[in-house]
């Protein structure tokens, strides 16, 4: 994350305690999500929002048949995915 993007931040149209906290919980563990991500993939978060929002599964049911649409990951965001989703701490 940039400084750019903590420029101006959106404003918060909340008026209750819990809405903002609940708001503001969301914000830092989308911070903590993306600290992850460019931590365990060397990737920035935009790059990885960008290369990864083209992809998308699609499940249809017809009838008793459950089919599924999806695009071949590339092996760059394959990776990356591996990398993210790994458990532990060590690199």
């Amino acid at each position: 994350m940039s400084k750019h993007d903590l420029a101006r931040p959106p404003p918060i149209y909340h008026h209750k305690r819990e809405s903002i906290d609940a708001h503001l919980t969301i914000v830092f563990a989308a911070l903590a999500v993306g600290r992850l991500i460019e931590d365990r993939t060397g990737w920035s978060i935009r790059k990885f929002v960008h290369t990864a929002r083209r992809y998308r599964t699609v499940q249809i049911q017809a009838g008793q048949h459950l089919l599924a649409a999806e695009d071949p990951l590339p092996t760059d965001l394959r990776d990356a995915l591996a990398l993210i989703t790994r458990s532990g701490t060590a690199h």
